[in-house]
């Protein structure tokens, strides 16, 4: 079984990019106390197995922003992969790359931490590590949740103008709770090998092994668009999600 160990050291990046249009300046906008970009920042302080996190942003309001919430902005984004249509994957191949230059220092792993999906917390990942540690065939690990509806009992498509199951194979099932659990990819962490994000064009969760840490769907949090953060500002008013890193700031402490 493979340790955990050779995936360090570990770097974390929190990718922000500026000119967010579903959302204007969402990164940064107030939420539950903190600019939101500084729930990740955050979180990531009390992880022990990250040992270096970076924000990657080609604005400099964010890059402030980040900085005066404790947040390591070693460089701005090029703006060739800063633009509307830029894929993640270049983003995290030059932030890898461009810390392994300044450091001179080869990382184990990579984890993506998007700061519009805050509702993750340090124990998922060491659970993470864990799990991509005792799995040498896994390129990585994606955090999925259970959502509150079935998509092989419930989702239909229109065909011919009349209802179909989305999942023919469903029809073999006469009780809900027989359906076999489905998951989603809710965006609170992914985490990869080295090796596969300097090698790969973009991710392929499906053609390479990765593996799945499941986390609970109520803290499935993902910010898009104001319905989004309405939402997720009222989860954690009502205590359905608590975030540790809060109580510095509630007792008045930076």
């Amino acid at each position: 079984m493979e340790s955990h160990v050779s995936l360090r050291p570990l770097l974390a990046v929190i990718p922000a990019r500026g000119g967010s249009k579903g959302l204007p300046r969402k990164n940064i906008l107030p939420f539950a106390g903190l600019p939101l970009i500084a729930h990740s920042i955050r979180m990531a302080a009390l992880c022990h197995e990250i040992d270096r996190c970076i924000v990657s942003t080609d604005s400099d309001e964010i890059a402030t922003v980040a900085r005066e919430h404790g947040g390591d902005v070693p460089f701005l984004r090029p703006a060739e992969i800063a633009e509307d249509d830029t894929p993640m994957w270049p983003v995290l191949q030059h932030a890898l790359t461009e810390m392994e230059r300044q450091t001179r220092t080869q990382f184990g792993a990579l984890l993506l931490l998007d700061p519009t999906s805050p509702g993750r917390m340090p124990d998922d990942i060491s659970k993470a590590l864990e799990i991509l540690g005792s799995d040498p065939l896994a390129a990585g690990v994606v955090a999925v949740s259970e959502p509150g509806f079935n998509p092989r009992w419930v989702c239909v498509e229109e065909v011919g103008g009349y209802m179909k199951q989305l999942v023919p194979q469903t029809a073999t099932y006469v009780r809900r709770q027989d359906v076999p659990p489905v998951y989603r990819v809710n965006a609170l962490l992914y985490l990869w090998r080295r090796e596969y994000v300097l090698n790969q064009n973009a991710p392929g969760f499906y053609q390479t092994p990765h593996r799945m840490l499941v986390v609970p769907e109520k803290r499935a949090i993902h910010i898009d668009e104001s319905y989004d953060f309405a939402l997720a500002e009222l989860l954690v008013r009502e205590g359905f999600v608590e975030f540790p890193w809060l109580a510095s700031v509630r007792g008045g402490g930076q």
